[in-house]
């Protein structure tokens, strides 16, 4: 390979893991990327090619293949200089240059709300991720380098950059399975969101670090005696905990770093499940385990894949012990999570990851797709993937034994809509573990539910403020719309002559024309003639509502009035937010313009 800068490209790689068509295509990539970015420089004052490289090694170190290698290389070219995406294409072909393509729709969108271009910019990452899940893995180890030179910013942009990187990126880096990336993210963003407080742990840590490995050495000892005697050979680790773990533990208990006793914690990796069993008994038979914080997340996995036993005993001195037990594998999965799947691909040892099992526990990736349909507005989406994809998951068992995931806080309804739509709708009542329970009651993890219906029963509004997933106050949603545009309907039908049964029909002093499956009506505002259509079964009339009078081209979205149809407001109107029950008759509505003179919208019913 040429030498054209003092960086080597080895440096970051080992080119010699690759075959030799393979390291050609590396090399190239990066000849590329670096002459892209000749000149240009990082506010660090370093070349910007620096970026790319460690991306690429971020990447290598997790064990992907050349095709994202290649792709991480080139991740910045096409937003950053006058490389194109055909350029790219002609080069290495359609799958690097979508992913490419991807990382780069991922980028800043200009927009005078902060908070929107915030959300609209999280819309993109995700929706990304449905066609091929590497780009925000791509994008994760973006942000992860990034992170580690903010201090080169200005605060304002440090403070942003790290508040959407601890509400975003590190949750969903979590929900994949990837602890390491996501414990590090956390940690970086805690450094400039609270740097008091991270200076003043850290100083506590590194004061506290002779005594702790010394402790953890002891407890090593003791454990390696007992496992000599059975026959275990396992691996012992000692870690201290990441610092924002150490944070949240403080801030949710309200104590001091002087009553912070459990800064480290044990990892025991085995070489079979089975011993991982062995294990704890005999943890159990040296220390007294502390009641209620036992889990087995290796008979019940989390939904990010991660299998692990956990356990909190009483240690040497009578200081609370963390310890997880795990395999070899499942330790890797743990840390790297959906990017196991392509560590072991590429090693060849793909039959010792259930590769269906993976695309099974990741399917709520698929469940953006729907999730782009049904939520129209972007703070709303925001708000439902922080209540629901980034947080914390239970399982529940049907009476049959099939396990049902659902977000922490969820209700029995939440379980029912899960089940099926009907099932939801009809919902009378609940068993949880055979006794009659609460339809408000938040349910817990192995616990086994059983939902009681009626054919007579209907939703309640009231289960809107009850049910925890934004599917189920979709479908709650969309069953009250139904049935007031049905009312709304039979009104205004009411009103028409009893001969008017021709669907094109325009009713004097209306202004609505009608049909079954597909409606459009005709406005005046302000002499500027708009087109709206409806779908679904409607003669409901709509207006442009005057309080905010919303023209083409404005965030629009329509309310469901008590007699007077759907009124259309901005998005944000002041009058639209004051409405106490607004989420219970939002429908979605949006601009299509077709000409200069001609607008219209659809109104989708869901």
């Amino acid at each position: 390979m040429k030498q054209k800068t003092y960086l080597k490209l080895e440096d970051y790689i080992n080119l010699k893991s690759f075959s030799r068509a393979t390291r050609e295509k590396i090399v190239e990539a990066y000849e590329l990327a670096e002459r892209a970015h000749k000149d240009q420089k990082r506010l660090s004052g370093e070349p910007y090619i620096i970026h790319p490289l460690e991306v690429a090694k971020i990447l290598y170190d997790m064990g992907f293949n050349d095709e994202v290698i290649v792709a991480a290389l080139l991740h910045d070219t096409v937003e950053d200089t006058a490389l194109s995406l055909r350029e790219i294409k002609e080069l290495f072909g359609q799958t690097i240059t979508d992913l490419v393509d991807g990382v780069t729709k991922i980028s800043k969108i200009k927009s005078e709300n902060t908070k929107l271009s915030q959300v609209e910019n999280i819309r993109k990452v995700l929706f990304s991720m449905v066609k091929d899940v590497r780009v925000i893995l791509i994008k994760l180890a973006d942000k992860l380098h990034n992170m580690s030179t903010l201090e080169y910013l200005d605060k304002e942009k440090r403070t942003r950059i790290a508040r959407e990187t601890l509400d975003i990126y590190a949750p969903l880096a979590g929900r994949l399975g990837m602890a390491r990336i996501k414990a590090e993210l956390e940690d970086l963003a805690l450094k400039y969101l609270e740097p008091e407080f991270y200076n003043d742990l850290k100083m506590y840590i590194d004061q506290k670090k002779e005594t702790r490995e010394r402790y953890i050495e002891q407890v090593k000892s003791i454990l390696y005696k007992e496992f000599k005697g059975y026959g275990i050979r396992a691996e012992i680790e000692g870690r201290a905990k990441h610092f924002y773990s150490i944070y949240t533990k403080m801030k949710e208990k309200d104590r001091s770093f002087d009553e912070i006793y459990d800064l480290s914690a044990v990892r025991i990796i085995t070489n079979s499940i089975k011993e991982c069993y062995e294990v704890l008994g005999i943890v159990h038979k040296i220390w007294m385990p502390v009641r209620g914080r036992f889990k087995d997340y290796i008979a019940m996995p989390k939904s990010n894949m991660y299998q692990s036993l956990h356990t909190t005993v009483i240690g040497p001195d009578g200081k609370t012990l963390e310890i997880q037990i795990r395999t070899k594998e499942m330790n890797l999965i743990a840390e790297e999570g959906i990017a196991a799947h392509w560590y072991y691909k590429e090693r060849k040892r793909v039959n010792n990851l259930n590769i269906s099992k993976l695309n099974r526990e990741l399917s709520w990736i698929n469940r953006l797709k729907n999730w782009q349909e049904s939520l129209d507005n972007p703070i709303s989406f925001m708000e439902e993937l922080q209540k629901e994809l980034l947080v914390d998951q239970i399982y529940v068992f049907t009476p049959k034994g099939d396990v049902i995931e659902l977000p922490v806080g969820a209700t029995p309804i939440d379980f029912a809509y899960k089940i099926h739509t009907e099932v939801g709708h009809h919902c009378i009542g609940a068993k949880v573990n055979g006794k009659i329970v609460p339809l408000r009651r938040p349910l817990r993890s192995c616990e086994v539910v059983q939902i009681l219906t009626s054919k007579n029963s209907t939703p309640s509004f009231e289960w809107l403020d009850v049910v925890k997933t934004s599917h189920a106050k979709h479908k709650i949603r969309a069953f009250f719309n139904q049935s007031i545009l049905k009312k709304e309907e039979q009104k205004s039908t009411d009103k028409q002559k009893p001969d008017s049964s021709k669907d094109t029909a325009k009713t004097p002093g209306t202004k609505n024309r009608t049909k079954i499956k597909r409606r459009k009506v005709d406005i005046s505002v302000k002499n500027e003639k708009i087109l709206l259509e409806a779908e679904g079964e409607s003669n409901i009339q709509i207006h442009i509502a005057k309080c905010c009078n919303p023209h083409p081209g404005d965030e629009i979205v329509g309310y469901i009035t008590r007699g007077r149809g759907i009124s259309v407001h901005q998005v944000n109107c002041k009058n639209l937010a004051s409405i106490k029950d607004l989420d219970k008759r939002r429908i979605a509505v949006e601009w299509s313009s077709r000409s200069k003179r001609v607008y219209s919208f659809k109104i989708l019913c869901h």
